[in-house]
């Protein structure tokens, strides 16, 4: 009887010593995985953009890109982001979209700009995809729908290019989990209240998509893909009850015309 009680004491300690051990190694660095990670997502952020570009006109046009600019920089800065770290472009696009793709690639469609009323309903679509990317939702998408190895060999030399457009279908055609569609919301709101820009219009943007007849709703890829827009739109707005605002123009009423007719011409 000793004998077992001496062995099972015995195993119990060489258990505790070993994962105290285990636990003192740093598996991040011994594997390489957050370096890995990030050398993946900014190759593949690349590779996505340039087969992107291949197939969808992008603008340009100098107003337009120092507009979009001026509201995406006002958004970063009041939210500590670092504004490298994102990188927008406008896709002349009749569909009404936008979607972030990895490494901090912001994609615009035209199309969206300008089915927005004013500055804040875009603003806050933007702040929405920006939340998406300093989230890692991104990435995290993309590790779930097609698996990391996959994700790694397209940058090492193995990018098929069936892969590669399924990849794109996937980031511009298809929702984020409820939950992270929530957390980005939410985050949204933050970033347009701490931006100085009132985060109803959104809510109005979400509510006017959500009340559209299915004919006209079928334009409307961006908020097609998202769970839910009537329901989102009562949380933002509820999330927003208990703030006290102090809002300030984004863009100029001269400005937000200019934007839209050159996106027309």
């Amino acid at each position: 009887m000793k004998k077992i009680i001496l062995q099972g004491t015995l195993i119990i300690l060489m258990f505790f010593s070993t994962w105290f051990l285990l636990r003192q190694v740093d598996w991040m660095n011994l594997l390489n995985v957050e370096k890995t990670a990030d050398k993946t997502e900014h190759k593949l952020g690349e590779l996505l953009l340039e087969i992107y570009k291949q197939n969808d006109s992008v603008n340009t046009d100098k107003f337009v890109l120092q507009s979009i600019d001026s509201v995406v920089t006002k958004i970063c800065i009041a939210n500590n982001i670092d504004r490298d770290n994102i990188q927008f472009h406008v896709v002349d696009e009749n569909k009404v979209n936008a979607f972030a793709l990895p490494d901090g690639h912001l994609i615009l469609f035209s199309g969206l700009i300008l089915e927005a009323e004013n500055p804040a309903e875009l603003s806050g679509v933007i702040s929405h995809e920006i939340a998406h990317i300093e989230l890692n939702h991104v990435m995290q998408k993309l590790v779930k729908e097609v698996g990391l190895a996959v994700l790694v060999s397209m940058t090492t030399g193995g990018n098929e290019t069936v892969i590669v457009k399924e990849i794109l279908k996937t980031l511009s055609s298809s929702a984020f989990d409820r939950s992270l569609e929530k957390e980005a919301d939410i985050k949204a709101v933050e970033y347009l209240i701490n931006a100085k820009i009132d985060p109803e219009p959104f809510a109005n943007f979400l509510y006017k998509i959500a009340n559209n007849d299915s004919d006209f709703n079928q334009y409307f890829s961006w908020i097609n893909t998202h769970p839910d827009s009537k329901e989102r739109a009562e949380y933002i707005v509820k999330h927003n009850t208990d703030k006290v605002l102090e809002t300030e123009p984004v863009l100029s009423q001269q400005t937000w015309d200019l934007l839209k007719e050159n996106l027309r011409n």
